[in-house]
């Protein structure tokens, strides 16, 4: 790669021609993974105008300095060092509490309870319940915590947020900190960012806590208040944010105590948020809402779309990105108020102006395939966040209605908000609050002004050797396209696996559609149904081998890319493969994109001879219980079986499964018999994974490329995270147009890069990239950061003051339902 000094700026820009695919050669540079040049070039160009080793060196090794020096001298170090006389502590009582037999271990949560019954604190006896939690842990789930694990259970007791890379075990860490505070009685929520997270933390690290005697309940959408009830008396309870928050709201619109699920009168305690960046800042401008059915006036909505058609932007109506508003103009007016046949737009008996600027927002705002998508007759919103579709969300102020008319959908009825309450809210009613996350650390400030929260980052378990490459920027949006798609197929050459991240179901297509010209099998990951879908298993194959990832967000996936893949998902599946077909005749009721993945590409997994007869068997005995019997099971209950079967073989071990199947032999039991040939795949797998990551950590791990830069550096970095988790090799890049979305939306001035790049070559198409594009890129994020602080801090305050009025009458309300007649009588006289 040649570089040029920047003729704007001091530091330098480094400059890399495009590939002409015939006379491609491929290049080493200390700055790049595919550093390409033409075999026209002269040799002694390149080296005339590359940077001097010395210089680079020093730089290097100054870099280096000043970041151990800061991470020597700054305030977390010495909070992490303070952590670790407690891990010492762990440690010590380790050997002790090997010794205890499974009844030993778990009768200490008894004990416990006697001790803090007897005055006792939680922090006589964190260390040795943090002992104990390792201890059940390594015999149930055969995992034990870490000593830095330790450190962020310590740092979630303490009421702080820990900051823990991509891989370093959020999950496991999260035992610890439950297990302790649910001592007291008092009930812990453990909050993730969806029901599928909700459900595997529950069932998974569940075993800990109910091995230790602790009641573990899971709230999901769909349960009943009675189950809902049930689950929040538990110990430890799993559910995820939304749920949460609606039921809080909906036990404040209660009419008697029966349809009461929380905990009251005191529903809250201690919270252990799962994500925490995501869903008190991402969703902090969302604020959870109740409605009840408004006035019906349909009918406007398919008009103002109409009319919306006929006006043009900067002549009608004025855009402004930033915070997506519209602004009619005079032209404008004359025009709407003519074709609707009004005097008066704001006319208060015939009001016409919200549903024309509705209809305006969702023209210029709302896009198909990128803020939702068309299923079924209904307009689905997309959350930018993790990519999913929330079927159950529709956005307030008629603007899903004025969505629906520009697609031509029914208009389903307007609504009023009968309660609501943002995220920020809810959770400082915790008198507790704790999380976890991989990125938190740029938004500490907010962090601690709104919630009075610190942000711990807390040491990996081995040193982080992800290689992050310098950002590229590009004139034009298609030159960047290009360029990822050179990018993705160069690493394809070599077989190193890749995850590009998009921004859209419509960006990510479009990468798609350019892979599949050059013939490059890939996986994508988006909202679409028939991608969705397959979701566990595309990010199971995620870390193979010549494995092409095309992901709308990888936050909250909930599931880790190992490189070599994932043994028990690729287990998961040879299981269904072999044996959907013996236990239904059903189809499954997905569109599955038949040319999402190629496995001729991915190297075929070797099942072994004991495998294969465990497979006959189970078979065998599915077909003899589907003939004989005329036993038949939907393909959704013959996966649930199989998922079932799973989570059997890992909470019991070999020997009961093998009891269980011998006992009961004539009833053909086919759950533990398909938990044993599960165990018995899993083996394979794990041989097969295991020396396939070997090969994939020599070609340089996990590439990832980012197309597009986020409005949060926080964002950027949860991507970034999917590459060298727990030691492993990989590399990061970031690749952006100054047409991206993010550039126009906040007025970056790109013509000095224009200028620049103009006066060097006059091929647009080529990236620049050094220190100038970065810190300018960084002061973009940055300014976006505090654009949005400052919508969530107006959010929050405005809120405040309905929090006085909301708190003082659900306290009322609640004192009222839950009471007895003489004090419902007293609150009445008052």
């Amino acid at each position: 790669m040649a570089t040029l000094p920047c003729l704007q700026s001091p530091c330098f820009l480094s400059l890399k021609p495009l590939p002409q695919r015939s006379t491609l050669v491929f290049t080493n540079h200390t700055h790049s993974v595919s550093s390409f040049h033409t075999s026209s070039q002269p040799l002694q160009r390149r080296l005339r105008l590359t940077r001097t080793p010395i210089s680079a060196s020093l730089k290097e090794n100054l870099g280096l300095l000043t970041k151990t020096w800061s991470d020597v001298t700054s305030l977390n170090s010495w909070v992490v060092r303070d952590y670790y006389r407690l891990v010492s502590s762990v440690n010590s009582l380790e050997p002790q509490i090997q010794r205890l037999t499974d009844d030993q271990l778990t009768a200490k949560t008894a004990e416990f309870r006697q001790r803090l019954g007897k005055g006792e604190t939680l922090a006589d006896i964190q260390a040795e319940a943090f002992a104990v939690v390792r201890e059940a842990a390594k015999r149930k789930l055969g995992m034990r915590h870490f000593d830095v694990q330790i450190i962020g259970g310590a740092v979630l007791h303490d009421g702080s947020i820990a900051e823990m890379k991509t891989g370093e075990g959020k999950t496991l860490v999260s035992t610890l900190a439950a297990y302790l505070n649910a001592l007291t009685g008092e009930g812990v929520h453990v909050v993730t960012v969806n029901d599928y997270l909700a459900q595997r933390d529950a069932e998974w690290m569940g075993r800990v806590h109910r091995f230790l005697g602790l009641t573990v309940g899971l709230v999901q959408r769909g349960m009943t208040a009675e189950e809902r009830r049930s689950n929040y008396s538990c110990d430890i309870t799993y559910t995820n944010n939304s749920e949460l928050g609606f039921d809080y709201l909906r036990d404040n619109l209660a009419g008697s105590s029966g349809q009461l699920v929380m905990r009251w009168p005191k529903p809250f305690h201690f919270a252990i948020v799962d994500e925490v960046d995501s869903v008190l800042i991402d969703e902090g401008r969302n604020p959870l809402l109740i409605s009840g059915e408004a006035s019906k006036d349909a009918a406007r909505y398919p008009v103002a779309a109409k009319v919306a058609d006929l006006l043009v932007r900067d002549i009608h109506y004025k855009v402004e990105l930033k915070d997506n508003s519209v602004e009619l103009t005079e032209e404008g007016i004359a025009l709407a108020e003519m074709a609707l046949e009004t005097n008066d737009l704001w006319d208060e008996n015939d009001p016409w102006a919200r549903f024309v600027m509705n209809a305006l927002k969702a023209k210029e705002f709302y896009r198909q395939d990128v803020q939702y998508i068309v299923r079924n007759g209904k307009a689905l919103i997309i959350n930018e966040l993790t990519g999913r579709v929330e079927e159950k969300r529709r956005w307030s102020e008629g603007i899903h209605q004025a969505v629906e008319a520009k697609e031509g959908l029914k208009i389903q009825a307007d609504s009023v908000v009968v309660a609501q309450i943002t995220y920020q809210s809810l959770f400082k009613l915790y008198p507790k609050l704790s999380g976890m996350t991989g990125t938190a650390k740029t938004e500490e400030k907010e962090f601690l002004k709104m919630f009075q929260v610190p942000v711990i980052e807390v040491p990996t378990n081995l040193p982080n050797i992800r290689n992050d490459l310098p950002i590229q920027a590009f004139a034009t949006a298609q030159g960047k396209w290009e360029y990822v798609r050179q990018e993705v197929e160069y690493m394809f050459r070599q077989g190193r696996p890749v995850l590009v991240g998009s921004t859209s179901v419509e960006n990510s297509e479009y990468l798609s559609d350019l892979l599949k010209e050059q013939n490059i099998p890939h996986n994508v990951l988006n909202a679409r149904p028939k991608y969705a879908a397959r979701e566990a298993e595309i990010v199971a194959q995620a870390g193979r081998k010549y494995a092409i990832t095309i992901s709308t967000n990888m936050a909250g996936r909930g599931t880790d890319i190992i490189l070599g893949g994932n043994p028990k998902m690729l287990a998961k599946e040879i299981i269904e493969d072999s044996l959907i077909s013996f236990l239904t005749r059903e189809a499954p009721n997905v569109d599955v994109d038949g040319e999402a993945i190629s496995q001729k590409v991915l190297s075929k997994i070797k099942v072994g001879p004991s495998s294969l007869a465990f497979l006959a068997k189970t078979a065998l005995m599915a077909k003899y219980v589907s003939k004989n019997e005329g036993k038949s099971w939907t393909y959704k209950e013959a996966k649930s079986m199989i998922s079932e079967s799973v989570e059997m073989s890992q909470s019991r071990d070999l020997k009961e499964l093998e009891r269980l199947v011998d006992e009961q032999s004539e009833m053909y039991p086919l759950g533990p018999t398909i938990a044993l040939a599960y165990l018995s795949v899993l083996k394979d797998c794990e041989v097969h994974c295991l020396k396939e990551g070997s090969e994939v950590k020599k070609l340089g791990g996990l590439h990832v490329i980012g197309t597009s830069l986020h409005e949060s550096r926080r964002i950027d970095n949860q991507l970034r995270g999917r590459a060298g988790r727990q030691g492993d090799p990989g590399s990061t890049r970031f690749m952006v147009s100054l047409q991206d979305e993010m550039f126009q939306k906040f007025n970056f001035d790109t013509e000095w890069a224009v200028r620049l790049i103009s006066k060097i070559t006059n091929d647009e198409d080529m990236p620049i990239e050094g220190d100038a594009i970065v810190k300018q890129l960084l002061a973009l994020q940055i300014n976006a950061e505090k654009y949005f602080f400052g919508i969530r801090k107006s959010l929050v305050e405005f809120d405040e003051v309905l929090e006085v009025q909301r708190k003082h009458v659900y306290e009322l309300r609640q004192s009222i339902l839950t009471g007895d007649n003489e004090s419902c009588s007293q609150h009445i006289f008052q």
